[in-house]
This record gives structure tokens, sequence and C-alpha cells, in this order.
């Protein structure tokens, strides 16, 4: 019986063991559950917070890119990073021989030096002949030189004046009294063409300049206007545009499209505007004004801007027809459209993923695989500016230089990046996957010299835009838009070629003929021709004598 009831204890104590092992399991299965949730939990806080520093460095932070460590003599701090994953690189940084240089600030200019493209007038302080006489023995003074005694700038304001054309007329007095309709002459206008409106060429230039170089929209031009006596309105500048640009202007853009189809290289970049009445979008629907340039191959430069309602690749993929050269261009897929052209990766692109994974005030920690990887594309960057700097325009020693000096550093940069986990949802994450998905296309710069290391030239030619945007905020019409991209590669493959773009559009508008020019005539229009840039400097000095 004592048996009996030891064995029912013994039973019953072991199923509590049981459902005990069985509660403690569950707990654990639940302390673990807790655990991942507040592992997830305080990850998102990580991402949330990395986030909003992310967006206050960006709202708040110094917009310039440059890093502490972006210096001369501080780049063997990137050898550390370099050294940990590649020994042959250490092997190869420890025979070079770093010198620290220090960089003298430069003074300020002269004032000779920052008016030297001004004429200069001499005024001159002279004695009164009266007092030419010497205070002494009251003997006639002789002239012997000048001396400097100071200089000054002067503006002349911008002025307005109606010029009204009478052609004179003359009869022949034996012929008109015995005619029924007398012989007269009149005088004729030489004028090549006729500008849409009463606007001179001048006038229709400086709308242009006003509002495409000093981005002013066109309502403020019209107050300007009013303060010189002009009551103009915007309407009419708004047609002086348009009309004049569709008629003189475009033929031109179009003969430089076809040019820059002609090149190698081919940087392309896009922005967004607002067009208000476009046919079947809302006002508030976003377009695009996209970039086309030419690239660093030695050439005349060539700027072009393209307007389109949407980002869709098929603008660049119509703009660059059968293009089958190399195209700079950053990660968005739309350039895939260009079938026969080669990308290549801008690699500003990749440091500044990099840089916004590094978390703040972390930038000098070497440890951090952010800061490594940007240490290793600033190492590239430095060595670009140095191989530029030695063969400039040889192509093929820049080609050569860098499969010998680059090409090291970026296996270790591929070893780095092979060894990188990021945690998901991070920047870093982000940067990682924007790197891997381009990996092909940021090798490519290595197989020709011409091509560029980074797409920070057409990024540049974006600012006009956006600065025009953030002043007079949207165009009009599609016509506008189509307009403001004529007028905008003008201006700037004219500046890009060292040209006065105020005087180069009032010259276009002088001397371009209504006509369909050939292929040969329009060459005597292009910005990089020196006949243009002699008459341009003919018209400056025109204007300073009037």
């Amino acid at each position: 019986m004592a048996r009996n009831s030891l064995e029912s204890r013994l039973m019953e104590q072991s199923d509590m063991i049981m459902q005990l092992n069985k509660m403690i399991l569950s707990l654990q299965q639940t302390i673990e559950g807790f655990n991942a949730k507040e592992a997830a939990m305080l990850q998102e806080i990580q991402t949330l917070k990395e986030q909003n520093d992310y967006l206050t460095k960006k709202l708040f932070g110094k917009s310039s890119e440059k890093n502490s460590w972006d210096m001369d003599g501080q780049l063997n701090l990137f050898n550390e990073a370099e050294q940990e994953q590649d020994v042959s690189l250490l092997e190869e940084e420890q025979e070079e021989t770093k010198t620290v240089t220090f960089t003298v600030k430069k003074g300020r200019s002269a004032d000779k030096d920052r008016y030297a493209g001004l004429p200069v007038e001499k005024k001159y302080l002279d004695v009164p002949e009266g007092e030419r006489f010497c205070p002494d023995c009251e003997s006639p003074l002789l002239e012997i030189g000048e001396t400097f005694v100071r200089r000054e700038l002067k503006f002349k304001p911008a002025s307005f004046k109606v010029v009204e054309y009478y052609s004179k007329n003359y009869k022949c007095p034996k012929c008109s009294p015995n005619l029924k309709t007398p012989v007269i002459v009149q005088g004729k206008d030489g004028r090549a063409h006729m500008l849409h409106g009463m606007a001179s060429a001048s006038t229709v230039a400086w709308v242009m300049y006003q509002k495409y170089v000093n981005a002013m929209p066109l309502y403020r031009i019209e107050r300007d206007f009013k303060q010189y006596g002009v009551n103009i309105t915007r309407a009419t500048l708004a047609n002086w545009v348009i009309q004049n640009t569709d008629r003189f202007f475009s033929p031109l853009y179009d003969y430089l499209h076809k040019l820059l189809l002609q090149r190698v290289f081919i940087m392309a970049d896009e922005t967004v505007i607002q067009v208000l009445h476009e046919e079947g979008r809302r006002p508030e629907s976003k377009s695009y004004m996209w970039i086309f340039r030419s690239g660093e191959d030695g050439q005349e430069p060539i700027i072009l801007y393209k307007y389109s309602p949407t980002r869709a690749g098929e603008t660049a993929a119509d703009f660059l027809d059968d293009f089958s050269g190399y195209i700079m261009c950053d990660g968005y897929s739309g350039y895939n459209k260009l079938k026969k052209a080669k990308r290549t990766t801008c690699w500003s692109h990749v440091r500044r993923y990099l840089l916004d994974a590094i978390p703040k005030g972390k930038k000098m920690d070497y440890t951090l695989p952010a800061v490594q990887g940007a240490m290793y594309v600033d190492k590239l960057f430095h060595l670009e500016k140095e191989i530029k700097k030695k063969d400039k325009n040889d192509y093929e020693s820049i080609k050569a230089a860098r499969l010998e000096k680059e090409k090291p550093v970026l296996e270790g940069f591929w070893s780095w990046f092979e060894k990188q986990h990021a945690v998901k949802g991070s920047r870093m994450e982000k940067a990682l996957t924007y790197i891997q998905n381009r990996r092909s296309d940021m090798m490519t710069y290595l197989e020709d010299g011409r091509c560029s290391f980074c797409n920070n030239l057409s990024e540049i030619e974006v600012k006009p835009v956006a600065l025009g945007r953030k002043n007079y905020l949207f165009s009009d019409t599609t016509a506008g838009a189509d307009s403001s991209a004529v007028i905008y590669s003008l201006v700037e493959t004219a500046k890009a070629n060292g040209l006065n773009m105020y005087h180069y559009l009032w010259y276009l508008l002088e001397e371009l003929p209504q006509t369909v020019l050939s292929e040969e005539a329009f060459e005597k229009y292009l910005p990089w021709n020196p006949e243009v840039k002699t008459a341009l400097e003919e018209k400056a000095q025109k204007l300073l004598e009037d």
C-alpha cells in the first residue's frame, strides 16, 4: 500500500516537473519573443535616429561635401582602412613618400586684376595754366611725366529710347508732271529681318538675359521697365521671348544638338520644373528639364537643355537617338533606354551615399565602414586630380595612369565592399545597395581617358534652372518651357566658351536670318567661332563709346 502511495506521489511530481518544464519553455519563448521585439524596436529607434540626424544635417548642416580629411597631409589616414583589406596595397603605399604641404592664403586681388576685362579711361589731374610757374623764380614749369593717384569703377545705368524710322522720298521733277503715276524712290530699311514685336534685338536680348541668366521673373522685369518709363506687360515680354526663340534660336539649337551627338562622351542629368498649363495634366504635376552636355574630351563645350513633361527614359532615348558612345549619368534607370550607349556611373553619388551613412559626429571614426568606404573614394578623387593635372588632354596617358594608380585602390575598395554587412533599413544598407546595383558601371571610366570620373559638370548646369525655379517658380505653358530650354542652352554654351552671354544673344538676334541655313552657314554663328568673338568685342567697345 505504501509502495503504491509512493509511486502515485512520484508520478504526480513527475507530471508537475513536466508541466513546469513546459511552463519554463513557454516563458523562455515569450522572453525571446519580447527580446526580439525589443531588439527590433531598438533597431527601429536607431534607424529613425539615423534618419533624423541625416535630415537635420541636410536641413541645417553645411552644404559643402568637403570632409575634414580632404586636405593635404591627411591621405595617410586612408591607409589604415586600406591596409586592413589588402596587404599588397600596404606595401605599395609604403613605397610612397608622403609630404605635408601648407597652402599660403592668397591675398586680395589688386584692382587692376579684378577689372582686367574692362576698358580703362585715363583722366589727368592737371595744374591750371596760370599756376605752371616756379614758386621761387617764376620760371615756366616743364612737364616731366605722370603719377598714378587713384582708380574708381563707374557704372552707366541702363536706359531706353524710342527710335522712329522714316524713309526719305524722292521724285523726278521732269517725269513726274507728265506721268499718271509719278516716279518716287524711297529709302529702304537695311535690316535683314524683322523681330517679332516692336522691340529691337538689344531689348529682346536684355529680357532673355535678365530672365535666364539673372533668374528674374517676368513680373519683375515688367516692373523694372516701368522705372525707365516703358509700360510693357509681362504677356508681351513672354511673346517676345517665345516667338523670337522659335524663329531665330531653335534652328541653331538643333544644329548644336547634331554636333553633340557626334561626340564620344556625353554627360546627362535632370531636374524638376513646374508647368501650369499643360494639356491633360494638373498644374501641380512634376515636369522635367533634362541636361545633356559634352564631357572632358578637350573639344569645345556644348550644353543643351530639353524640356519633357515626364522623367520617362524615352526622353533620353529620343534626344540621344543612335548615340553609341559613353554616357555619364546618375543611377536613374531611365537611361537604360539608351541601348547603344555605354553607361558610366558618377563616383560623387557613391561618395554622397557613404557620407550620408556616417552617424552624426563620427566622421573621424575610421573604424566605421562608411568612413572607410568614403576614404577609398576620396583617395580616387585625389588620384584623379593629380592625373588630370599632369596629363591634362593626353587621354592615352590618363587611361594608363588610371590603370596603374587607381585600379589597385579600386581592388581594395571592392575587397572592402565584399566584407560589409549592414543592418536592414539603415543608410549604410542603402549605400551598399546603390553600389552593388552599379558595380560594373563604376568601372567603365577605366576604358577611355576621355571618360569622366564624376558627373559634377552636368550637375553644375542644373543650378541655373534651380535658381530660376526658386525665383519664378514655374513656366506658364509648354511653349514657354521649350523656349526656356533653348535659351538656357545658348547662354550656358556661350558662358562655357568664354562669351558675354547678353552680347551673344543680341548678336544672334541681329545676325541670324529667318531662312533655313546650311550646316556650313551655321558654323558662322557657333560660340567658339573666332569671328563671333571678334564681333562681340567690337559690340562691347561700341557700347562703351556710346
